[in-house]
């Protein structure tokens, strides 16, 4: 597949178009991960979502108990198993949200035009003219004429299920409001969304770091997925609170960036965070429609040339309920993934929210949003990336980022020779293999994009508190499972990652083994190995036998 890549600047046959893709050991380089929930909790759907291509699980804890979450999680940890899978997993936190509560669980029906209260008195029943909810301070928060949005799953643009309010009037701790448009509100918990306003609550409230010490440290999360950050000292915040826990102090902080305000501190938040998340759900009803695109493709840029994972999400919410998406959420998902010009944004992943947590067809969208990325990715234009991307970085590199640099400035040069003389020969390499102890060098060479996949060889490191000995690894491992291209393994750890002994050739063979059994390289491949020898980077290219 990478040895053919096409150019967006190309002229592409239509005939082209209509030929079956090729199929792959591997649904795509983007990484897809899965909210987990109600239709998606069970061993065996689980089991499908990972063979499907899922590689980082989502629990969202906006919703249901910590019991419900660990249960689902105990299936994911037998569906890995059964599967021989790898996947991360990702704590998604509530945050300042705010919620509408409905006790009675009964569908609620909005007219527009009419009238309707936001009380803060919980004790009250949800109605038609009357939503209880979760914040005292919204009457001091807004005045005459702000806009609120409200729904289980916010505007999808097309969705009935969603109500957009104008503020008329406030009485006392009540907000009075216009219905714009006619929706059925469903469910027991809706978002409640002030586009705009400052919402005066801890990004990491008392709940958040409930659920975070007690099921965060039980299952030694990968990932915090830190929801409405606005402003780097949320980050760093949430840094030092998780430092105490123990094992979390590896856990990667991601930045979910899903109002104005975060939007304003962007580059501060960007340096202090592990990754960004780009919540286009919130986001999107708090930027006017116009402008979501101008974010997205300028958060994605930033993301890139800093060398941190930029994750997207809501892409293709029809599929919620129906096994196709539309016209529109299947381009939406290669724009996501490759910038028209073919080299300007690329996403590290995508988030799959409401389509795999309730949706009818989670395994369907997992592959079909997989296939999608697959094909834009053979478009993609990674010389001009390269070239940028060095440009950004500038001189003087690092040592590591220099060899990473140019691993893929090698085999660039590999790929555009493979394109000129294809007629007469075929010669590609087929993954770059990275021997690393805490994944960064596999990172970096992950930063320039090359066009076939970074096994990401981690040697585990023995280390002791001076009460118990333990091995490094795991996490770095599986903390690679949400960069772009990236396919990680843990190795035996009696096998040292910088040695000048024959054991470097008894690890490589272990690796060479793995991507053999795993699909990633097959007989005549050639293969780039970097690999630490004495003090020596080392970067080779090795062509394998039968």
């Amino acid at each position: 597949m990478h040895g053919n890549q096409l150019l967006l600047e190309e002229p592409i046959r239509m005939a082209s178009i209509l030929e079956p893709s090729k199929p792959t050991v591997y649904p795509s380089m983007t990484k897809i991960v899965g909210t987990l929930g109600p239709k998606s909790r069970s061993v065996e759907i689980i089991s499908d979502c990972l063979n499907a291509g899922m590689c980082v699980a989502r629990f969202d804890f906006s919703w249901g108990d910590i019991d419900f979450h660990q249960e689902t999680l105990d299936n994911l940890r037998k569906a890995v198993k059964s599967t021989d899978k790898l996947c991360a997993v990702l704590l998604d936190t509530v945050g300042p949200e705010l919620q509408v509560v409905n006790k009675a669980e009964h569908p609620i029906s909005l007219e527009a035009d009419t009238l309707i209260v936001l009380t803060p008195d919980q004790e009250k029943e949800a109605t038609s003219n009357l939503l209880p909810i979760n914040f005292r301070g919204l009457a001091k928060a807004v005045k005459k004429g702000d806009t609120i949005f409200i729904g289980q799953y916010l505007f999808t643009g097309s969705e009935t299920t969603s109500v957009w309010l104008e503020v008329s009037e406030i009485s006392g701790e009540d907000v009075v409001c216009i219905i714009k448009n006619s929706a059925t509100l469903a469910g027991s918990l809706y978002t409640l969304h002030v586009s705009q306003i400052r919402i005066d609550l801890p990004t990491l409230t008392d709940n958040d770091k409930k659920v975070i010490s007690t099921w965060g440290v039980k299952n030694k999360i990968d990932f915090l997925s830190l929801s409405y950050t606005r402003h780097a000292e949320d980050v760093r915040h949430a840094r030092d609170f998780i430092s105490k826990l123990g094992d979390l102090n590896q856990t990667q902080i991601f930045a979910k960036i899903e109002n104005i305000e975060g939007l304003t501190h962007f580059d501060e938040i960007l340096q202090e965070a592990d990754g960004i998340i780009l919540s286009r759900g919130n986001l999107g009803i708090d930027l006017p429609p116009e402008k979501v695109f101008l974010f997205q493709k300028a958060a994605v840029y930033k993301c890139n040339m800093a060398g941190k994972p930029a994750v997207v999400t809501r892409v293709v919410d029809s599929m919620t309920e129906n096994l196709r998406p539309t016209r529109a959420e299947a381009t939406d998902v290669a724009n996501a993934v490759l910038d028209a010009g073919g080299a300007k944004t690329w996403t590290d992943a995508i988030i799959l929210g409401a389509e795999t947590l309730r949706g009818v067809y989670p395994v369907e969208t997992i592959s079909i949003v997989g296939k999608i990325c697959a094909e834009a990715e053979k478009v993609f234009n990674q010389d001009l990336y390269f070239k940028r991307t060095v440009k950004y970085v500038g001189e003087p590199m690092t040592h590591l980022e220099s060899i990473a640099s140019s691993a893929v400035l090698f085999y660039l040069g590999l790929l555009n020779l493979c394109f000129l003389v294809r007629a007469a020969i075929k010669v590609k390499a087929s993954v770059i293999i990275c021997f690393t102890s805490t994944g960064r060098a596999a990172r970096l060479i992950a930063k320039y994009r090359p066009t076939m996949p970074v096994m990401s060889v981690v040697v585990p490191r023995l280390q002791t508190n001076q009460l118990r000995w333990t091995f490094t690894g795991a996490f770095e491992v599986r903390q690679s499972q949400i960069i772009r291209g990236i396919f990680p393994m843990l190795a035996d750890p009696r096998h040292p990652a910088e040695s000048t002994s024959a054991t470097n050739e008894s690890i490589l063979k272990v690796a060479l083994d793995h991507g053999k059994a795993s699909g990633l390289i097959k007989s005549h491949d050639r293969v780039v190995v970097c690999q630490k020898i004495g003090d020596a980077s080392v970067v080779k290219i090795i062509e394998l036998e039968d």
